[in-house]
C-alpha cells in the first residue's frame, strides 16, 4: 500500500470492534453535487460521482447508512459546524487554515491546479503572463487564494460553481479558469471543452493545494474521524478504492 495511504499500523484497532454500538446510525454526508466526477447530480436527479461511492463504501466498511446533504460549497464547511452534516465528503483540500475549524482524515487522492484557455489563444500561465487576462475561479477554493496571490495583475472573476465558470469561458467573457486537473480535464474531455487546452504544467504548490484531499469533521468527532481513517485503510485493502477510482479515472489518483 503506498506510504501516503498507510494508517500508523500497531494493534490499533479493527473496524468492526466498535460496530454494534453504530449500527443503527445515520451519517449525515455534506457533498456540493456541482464538482462533476467528484459529485454531481444526474440527468435522472441521482447523486452520482466518485466521492459519493467513496462514502458509500466507508458507510458499509463502517456499517452506518449514508444520508448525503447536497450544500453550496462556499456553505459546506459552515453547514459541518453548525450540526447540519457529520462528514464532509466533497474533494476538501487539507489546509493549514481549514485544520483550524475541522478534523481530517489521512489523504484520499492528491490534487494540482491547472489553467485552461482556448486553443487558439497563446497564453502563458506565469504572472507576466496572465497581466490583464479575466481568469474565472470557484469562490471559497483553494484555487482562488492561489489565484489572488501569484497572480496579483489578474482580474479574478469568482463563480458559485465550477460550471457557471465553464459556461463564460465558452461563451469568451473570461480569457481562463484555474481550478483542479481532474475535474477540469472531465470538462476537456466533453463536447464543452474539445476547443480547450491546459496552458502550461500543473502545479502541486502545497501551500495552497496542502496535503492532499481529506475527509472533514467538526473537531469535538475524533472517534469518527478515527473510524473514518479505519475505513480508508480497509477499502484500500479490499480493492474498492481501486475499483471505484478506475470507474472515474485512467491514472493514479493518489500521487
Amino acid at each position: 500500500m503506498r506510504a501516503l495511504f498507510r494508517l500508523m499500523a500497531s494493534a490499533l484497532l479493527v473496524i468492526c470492534t466498535s460496530g454494534a454500538a453504530f449500527a443503527d446510525q445515520t451519517l449525515r454526508i455534506g457533498v456540493e453535487g456541482e464538482y462533476p466526477p467528484f459529485n454531481q447530480i444526474d440527468q435522472n436527479g441521482n447523486l452520482v460521482g466518485f466521492d459519493v461511492d467513496i462514502a458509500r463504501a466507508l458507510c458499509d466498511a463502517m456499517k452506518v447508512k449514508c444520508k448525503f446533504v447536497v450544500q453550496a460549497w462556499n456553505g459546506i464547511i459552515p453547514a459541518l459546524l453548525s450540526n447540519k452534516s457529520d462528514l464532509i465528503i466533497s474533494s476538501l483540500a487539507i489546509t493549514d487554515k481549514r485544520r483550524e475549524s475541522v478534523l481530517f482524515s489521512h489523504p484520499y487522492y492528491i490534487e494540482s491546479a491547472i489553467f485552461v484557455a482556448a486553443k487558439n489563444k497563446p497564453l502563458q500561465p506565469t504572472p507576466e503572463g496572465l497581466k490583464g487576462k479575466v481568469v474565472g475561479v470557484q469562490t471559497a477554493t483553494v484555487y482562488e487564494k492561489m489565484l489572488k496571490e501569484k497572480f496579483p495583475d489578474v482580474v479574478v472573476r469568482v463563480y458559485p460553481a465550477i460550471s457557471d465558470h465553464n459556461l463564460d469561458l465558452v461563451s469568451g467573457r473570461i480569457d481562463a479558469v484555474l481550478g483542479s486537473r481532474m475535474v477540469l480535464n472531465n470538462w476537456l474531455a466533453s463536447a464543452d471543452g474539445k476547443n480547450f487546452e491546459i496552458k502550461g504544467t500543473p502545479s502541486r504548490d502545497p501551500k495552497y493545494l496542502g496535503q492532499g484531499v481529506g475527509i472533514a469533521a467538526r473537531k469535538s468527532d475524533t472517534e469518527l474521524i478515527n473510524r473514518v481513517n479505519l475505513a480508508l485503510d480497509a477499502i484500500h485493502k479490499n480493492g474498492q478504492f481501486d475499483g471505484i477510482s478506475k470507474k472515474y479515472f485512467n491514472f493514479d489518483i493518489t500521487n
